[in-house]
């Protein structure tokens, strides 16, 4: 965050946010005691002047300085507004945030319940807040703290959710980060930039909103004031001294400019902080279930299901068996919503816990994966088990430098020192042939091209001692040359760590010419198996089909394209 905070102090808006967050500051400190006897005296003969040299905003009805009084409320305005903003802000992302962790029943009370109370405007809630806590500065400041909860929630709430649906953070979960590590480690560093702009806003809204509790007489009471009871007392006299009501109108709207300045100076920094990981613990679970030893992956009779809008379960995937041995590279092939994933990532044990999973076996290095793992087991899935997600823009933590995500997984799972996985670390990135791995292992995931993002997924699994790489469609968003380097990658790690790979693709030429054979699927079943060498005897319509929708050197131009009808089947259509 320091990197981040000194290059935006260099542009203009930091030097003006310093400035003004420094004068203000001053103003708060000193105030009363360079003009607190201005504030407080009291002359008969001096009263509802209007502007002078002696006194700028002229003199209230017993003769005080209106400038020395509007100075002087700086410090009761500002510190009432950031309490009530410390009550909403604390509220708010306790409650928002709370609420994405829970169970999805209590998940959708909780909801419900914040959709509630925003239904009721934002100022009924603020005076019926301070009719319970009478009209006093705290109470004042309680009400517009608990009258903001709601909105604060809200928005913590859905940026709380569009994080914990990430695929690093269903990842944390399986090795062991509880709800707790999940929300410090990978939700509050996410949201912080947006919560921290927000933080800032509704403090200027909080200042605005005292002003006028205080200026309808629910606020701040005699003999203290604020700039609101500034406002109530100038506006009385606008017409003859019109600088005792706009004097505490300008702080205000100065105070509230400042304020806005801030948050978006931290939040910009924020976006582009290094934050360091904790290791995380493992939680206790079922002992590991047997199984061939010869086989690294076994799966029997897999069925997995999602429920709909409606709560019924719908079975996606339905009756999956298949083997992976050592060594070995196996291709799922097939249509968008056939299985490939959710086969993948049940393998994996990276299914939420909405899916309802049902296998006759189904294992991992002779761990069971229907059922939650000891430590011991975490701490070897985590080593000997890699996922190459399809988009690594939204699989790596966005708020992490690359280094410190590669880095995580040998001190969380294998010990290892800091300086150690750094080097590790290093030496990995060079090995997937990233140019510069100190500088790249420094940068975040969007400094990165989408190749070197790909390559560094790859580098992430290669961090433990895999004995196997799900590839869930690592190259369906490159362009062919960077497809080239990503499958080499793959290749050169299976040789060297002589790790399995199951790599999911939608393109049946690729996976012919990559994998040693080739699973085909289509709604949710296994049609076919088949060695990738010998495709072109596959015996299935529907893998048939695909091979013949694959164009080549040879393929008569004259002719419209093969497409695969509804049945599975091949249908001829206008040349695409």
């Amino acid at each position: 965050m320091r990197s981040g905070l000194l290059r935006g102090l260099r542009g203009p808006q930091g030097v003006v946010t310093v400035l003004g967050a420094l004068a203000l500051l001053l103003v708060i400190v000193l105030a009363p005691y360079v003009w607190g006897d201005a504030a407080t005296a009291t002359s008969v003969a001096d009263r509802v002047q209007g502007p002078s040299a002696a006194h700028p905003f002229g003199t209230d009805d017993l003769g005080r300085d209106v400038l020395a009084r509007v100075l002087i409320a700086a410090r009761l305005s500002v510190l009432l507004a950031l309490g009530a903003t410390a009550v909403a802000v604390t509220g708010g992302i306790a409650l928002g945030v709370v609420a994405t962790v829970l169970p999805r029943p209590l998940r959708r009370l909780v909801s419900a319940f914040i959709d509630i109370l925003l239904s009721f405007p934002w100022l009924l809630l603020a005076l019926f807040f301070s009719v319970i806590w009478g009209a006093t500065a705290s109470g004042a400041m309680l009400a517009v703290g608990f009258a903001g909860v709601p909105s604060i929630a809200r928005l913590t709430y859905t940026l709380a959710s569009s994080v914990t649906g990430r695929d690093f953070v269903r990842a944390a979960r399986i090795v062991g980060v509880g709800p707790a590590g999940v929300i410090v480690r990978h939700v509050i560093p996410n949201i912080a930039p947006p919560m921290l702009v927000n933080t800032a806003a509704y403090a200027s809204t909080a200042l605005l909103s005292f002003a006028g509790l205080s200026f309808l007489g629910l606020g701040v009471q005699a003999p203290d004031f604020d700039w609101g009871r500034l406002l109530r007392e100038g506006i009385a006299r606008i017409y003859v001294n019109p600088m005792a009501a706009l004097g505490p109108g300008i702080a205000i709207v100065l105070t509230g400019l400042i304020l806005n300045a801030i948050g978006s100076l931290t939040g910009e920094s924020a976006s582009k902080t290094p934050l360091r990981p904790r290791p995380g613990r493992a939680r206790a679970g079922a002992p590991a279930a047997a199984g061939d030893p010869d086989a690294l992956v076994e799966v029997e009779n897999l069925r997995v299901s999602f429920p709909d809008r409606r709560g019924q379960l719908v079975e996606r995937v339905r009756g999956v068996s298949l083997t992976i041995r050592p060594g070995e590279t196996v291709g799922i092939v097939g249509a968008s919503g056939s299985g490939k994933s959710v086969t993948a990532m049940a393998i994996a044990g990276l299914l939420g816990p909405e899916a309802a999973i049902d296998a006759a076996r189904l294992s991992f290095q002779g761990i069971d994966m229907t059922a939650a793992p000891r430590a011991a087991d975490r701490r070897r899935l985590g080593l000997e088990l890699a996922v190459v997600f399809q988009d690594p823009l939204t699989s790596l933590n966005p708020s992490l430098t690359v280094g410190r995500q590669l880095t995580e997984v040998s001190r969380t799972h294998d010990g290892v020192p800091r300086a150690a996985a750094r080097r590790r670390a290093r030496d990995v990135l060079a090995s997937v042939g990233i140019a510069r791995p100190e500088r790249r292992a420094r940068q975040y995931p969007h400094e990165l091209s989408g190749g070197m993002r790909q390559r560094a997924m790859i580098g992430m699994g290669l961090m433990g001692r895999p004995r196997l790489v799900i590839a869930d469609e690592p190259t369906t968003a490159l362009d062919v040359t960077v497809q080239r380097q990503v499958l080499r990658v793959l290749r050169d790690a299976r040789r060297r760590t002589g790790s399995a790979i199951l790599f999911i693709s939608h393109d049946i030429a690729l996976v012919s010419g990559f994998c040693d054979r080739v699973l085909v699927m289509k709604d949710g079943q296994i049609v076919e198996e088949v060695a990738a060498a010998r495709l072109d005897e596959a015996r299935h319509p529907y893998t048939r089909a695909l091979v013949a929708c694959v164009p080549h050197m040879g393929t008569d131009r004259t002719r419209p394209l093969p497409v695969i009808d509804e049945s599975g089947g091949v249908a001829e259509e206008a040349r695409a």
